[in-house]
């Protein structure tokens, strides 16, 4: 449950993603990067922890998704590709958007406020003993973290309502050949 590091990161997204190289150590990639000024955290350990978090995500992302993220998106398909990688790196943040977001949005249920993730998340400890172990500051940390990403990607509202993500055909063409199934974590685009 390490998304809790910060919000999407767009801006260290796209430093990142430019100077990624698939199969480099983290701790190689680290250094690269600390030296490049990829992150504006004032503290180093928490620039390495902000870099890590983002280094896995675009990890997360096929070498043409990177491609197209850093090179031919506009922002919004920016916000939108980060907001896969995010989907992709984090199983439970990934069921949120297919079995609550998708869901609500499909049956035109737009609002998403803070006690449908406590839901959520209150269901999945049923069956998740790790998840059962949280304590209630984790659980409100996530729980902000993750609709600070939502808000910050676009899905969210400042009004707390679930906004679709329209994505053009070419980067829904690079998810389709990555996985056709992950277009359910966008809203209005997959089913």
């Amino acid at each position: 449950m390490s998304f809790s590091v910060g919000g999407l990161m767009l801006n260290e997204s796209l430093v990142i993603a430019r100077a990624y190289r698939v199969g480099e150590r983290w701790a190689d990639a680290r250094e690269r990067l600390l030296a490049q000024g990829a992150s504006s955290l004032p503290k180093l350990a928490s620039q390495t922890r902000a870099l890590r978090e983002v280094y896995d995500r675009i990890g997360h992302l096929s070498d043409a998704e990177r491609h197209y993220l850093s090179a031919e998106a506009d922002r919004a398909e920016q916000q939108a590709m980060m907001w896969l990688a995010i989907c992709r790196t984090y199983r439970f943040v990934h069921e949120f958007s297919v079995e609550v977001i998708n869901e609500r949005y499909q049956s035109w249920r737009l609002d998403l406020g803070l006690e449908v993730f406590d839901r959520f998340l209150a269901e999945k400890a049923e069956c998740d003993p790790s998840l059962a172990d949280l304590s209630s500051l984790t659980c409100a940390k996530l729980r902000q973290v993750l609709f600070r990403i939502l808000r910050e990607s676009g899905l969210r509202s400042d009004e707390g309502r679930i906004q679709p993500i329209w994505l053009s055909g070419r980067m829904k063409r690079l998810i389709e050949e990555s996985n056709p199934a992950d277009l359910r974590v966008f809203p209005g685009n997959g089913g």
